[in-house]
């Protein structure tokens, strides 16, 4: 079987991503896709808007074959460790021959060239940052004029329809197209075989917050959900049987999860429970103390970061902290486990075809395959089950035993 990975997070799935797979389909000449979908938290820092089982039937009644969940670990953690742990998982389990992602420049010429010269750091690139650096520019700035001088010295630039720095900033700093980078950045880590693909992303951006076109971004359609007693105006931008589950699952009082929901119970850990937010990756001498200040002198999620936002720790950034917390990353020594390939494969879900791909997974996959919880937990799986029983506090659909309890969606 010539099978296709796709790493996303349908939060939730729209007719973007309807378009992301069956285009995936077509160009990789798949006979499967295994999607390696984050779980019930996402990773710009907020909780999903439905819960993991429920975005897994989503998937599969739009193509996908076979769900397997992305750890928290991972799902929670920059562009670098996010795509790090989704492509170790793919490239573990031993049948995925490529891997197909959106990107805004939908160029994997160019994307792959820049993850190259990131990975490999050449003497070009390294003179051009260090240079930089000397004048005081910021170090995104001063990674774009490394990979400048360097595609400027071997002559790329015109083979690469690179004009100026301006143009390649703009590409280093897109959302999809930096994923893209750390996807391919992981693939020479691992030294995997799996081939990546690019598609153009069509419609609305990915941070736009308003419906405005068929392909309309999840951003916006959370927004709607947010915002509306009613769910009508949405039957355009979404796939007929995503919106029919809504429809279903909005007359059912079924609770939309939202990242405000979160902000009581962080401080209340602040306040009586005394978590380390030292112990979170990435939470510098300095900053621990602005977000303790910023959670205990402010009743809600958005006044919190903006008050601990900074030029240097952006909203995204500090929304990530705040939801690590939460779950409970001070718990684990998360920044050991981040950096080493996904120990496990946790199956949410998969179709009659799924089940022949499942079939060469238990073949030919290096890491364990779970169906359902093992006697035996490993550190990362005990941060998935703990996820569970955070996620189950700000959605009351959600058993915070569900990970023992639920078995994985067959569809037929």
């Amino acid at each position: 079987m010539n099978i296709t990975g796709i790493v996303a997070e349908y939060n939730p799935l729209h007719n973007g991503h309807v378009h992301h797979i069956e285009s995936t389909k077509r160009i990789t000449n798949s006979d499967g896709i295994i999607c390696i979908m984050s779980g019930n938290f996402v990773q710009r820092g907020i909780p999903a808007l439905l819960d993991k089982w429920t975005r897994t039937k989503m998937a599969l009644l739009n193509g996908i074959d076979l769900v397997i969940e992305l750890p928290v670990l991972y799902s929670l953690s920059s562009a670098e460790f996010f795509s790090f742990g989704a492509v170790s998982l793919l490239d573990s389990l031993g049948v995925v021959d490529s891997i197909c992602f959106g990107s805004e420049h939908g160029n994997v010429s160019l994307l792959n060239e820049i993850a190259h010269i990131l990975n490999e750091e050449p003497e070009e690139f390294k003179i051009g940052l260090r240079n930089k650096l000397k004048e005081g520019a910021v170090y995104p700035k001063a990674r774009t004029h490394g990979i400048m001088n360097y595609l400027n010295a071997k002559s790329l630039l015109s083979t690469l329809d690179i004009e100026n720095s301006s143009q390649l900033e703009d590409i280093l700093n897109s959302s999809n197209n930096i994923l893209g980078i750390e996807y391919i950045k992981a693939l020479l880590k691992l030294n995997s075989n799996m081939k990546p693909f690019t598609l153009k992303r069509e419609g609305a951006s990915y941070n736009s917050d308003e419906l405005n076109s068929i392909f309309s971004s999840a951003t916006s359609i959370r927004k709607f959900l947010k915002s509306r007693n009613s769910i009508d105006e949405l039957s355009s931008h979404l796939p007929t049987q995503v919106y029919e589950l809504l429809k279903t699952l909005h007359a059912s009082n079924y609770p939309f999860t939202f990242y405000e929901e979160m902000f009581p119970y962080i401080k209340y850990k602040s306040l009586v429970e005394g978590g380390d937010i030292t112990k979170i990756p990435d939470v510098s001498e300095g900053l621990d103390s602005k977000i303790i200040k910023g959670i205990l002198q402010n009743n809600c999620y958005d006044t919190a970061i903006d008050f601990i936002k900074s030029k240097r720790y952006t909203y995204t950034r500090i929304s990530r902290l705040l939801c690590q917390y939460f779950v409970g990353f001070d718990s684990f020594d998360t920044e050991t486990l981040r950096t080493k390939p996904c120990p496990y494969a946790r199956v949410l879900g998969f179709n009659e075809n799924g089940k022949s791909v499942l079939k060469s997974i238990k073949d030919n996959s290096s890491i364990p395959l779970y169906s359902k919880m093992p006697k035996d937990l490993s550190p990362t799986l005990k941060l998935d089950l703990q996820s569970t029983k955070a996620y189950s506090l700000i959605n009351s659909r959600v058993n915070f035993n569900g990970d023992y309890l639920i078995s994985p969606l067959i569809l037929k």
